[in-house]
């Protein structure tokens, strides 16, 4: 692992001259986010040495170089999941790279199924922890102390002081925000109206297939990291009947404004 991240480091670091302070993992329907990037380089996943490439409709498949304000950032037009057959290795992988060219704080977004009463679809979550129920971790094996310690601290996986920040700055846009717990299942099928009861009887408060595994290696390394998950869909007897990645995608799309404003000046002042 460690001889792939620096061969790939190297190849990045060739390509762009370029030491990004951020990065961001964008989920589904968040694609649009680079707009709000001054884009110095385009590198396409099929082209970086070891890579996985993206194959789910809303993910782009790309690392977008580029500044916002006065910050540099590199942002994943696309993630990998677990349930697209890669392992837990391979889907971590670009938050090794991230690392290694230079990033020092990680924002990760996603779509997710609401299960807190509180939220509806739409309701943008600033995710403030998260329960671990995949089936494979990704630091199972072999520990290489160059990349982290052998057991990870995981009491603050979310950055206290990125959530202060982010909801000082969605108080001041007018952008309505809810905090909660993210609760991680491989997927990728949609959960079940028992599986939802048993996220929010867990202490979850909203479900999705991602996120999980890129935090627990960003915290191994050391990163700060942030979560902000969109509310695609309702757990409930209401609207789980007709939920499809479609609607998913078109829900994503309406609250993405807010959420691209939201990350953007948080980047810029934090």
């Amino acid at each position: 692992m460690w001889e792939k991240v620096q061969q790939t480091v190297a190849y990045i670091k060739q390509k762009t001259n370029f030491t990004p302070e951020y990065g961001v993992i964008l989920g589904s329907g968040l694609g649009s986010f680079t707009e709000d990037i001054k884009i110095e380089f385009t590198l396409p996943y099929s082209e970086i040495p070891n890579f996985p490439i993206s194959t789910v409709e809303g993910h782009k498949g790309a690392l977008v170089f580029g500044t916002i304000g006065d910050k540099k950032v590199v942002a994943m037009q696309g993630r990998f999941h677990y349930y697209e057959g890669y392992d837990m290795k391979e889907v971590t992988f670009p938050v090794r790279v991230m690392k290694y060219i230079g990033v020092q704080k990680l924002i990760v977004s996603n779509a997710s199924g609401g299960v807190n009463p509180h939220y509806k679809v739409g309701s943008i979550v600033i995710i403030k922890d998260h329960i671990n129920m995949m089936p494979e971790h990704p630091l199972r094996g072999k520990n290489d102390e160059r990349f982290g310690p052998r057991f990870v601290n995981m009491s603050e996986p979310y950055s206290r002081k990125m959530i202060s920040k982010a909801k000082e700055i969605a108080y001041e846009l007018e952008i309505n925000v809810q905090d909660g717990v993210y609760f991680g299942l491989q997927g990728p099928t949609f959960e079940t109206l028992s599986e939802y009861k048993m996220v929010k009887t867990m202490g979850g408060d909203c479900v999705g297939m991602s996120t999980v595994p890129e935090v627990i290696v960003a915290r191994h390394m050391e990163l700060e990291t942030f979560g902000i998950s969109v509310i695609t869909d309702m757990g409930d007897e209401e609207s789980i009947d007709t939920i499809t990645h479609a609607e998913v995608l078109e829900a994503a799309k309406k609250a993405e404004p807010l959420v691209r404003n939201l990350i953007v000046e948080l980047i810029k002042r934090y």
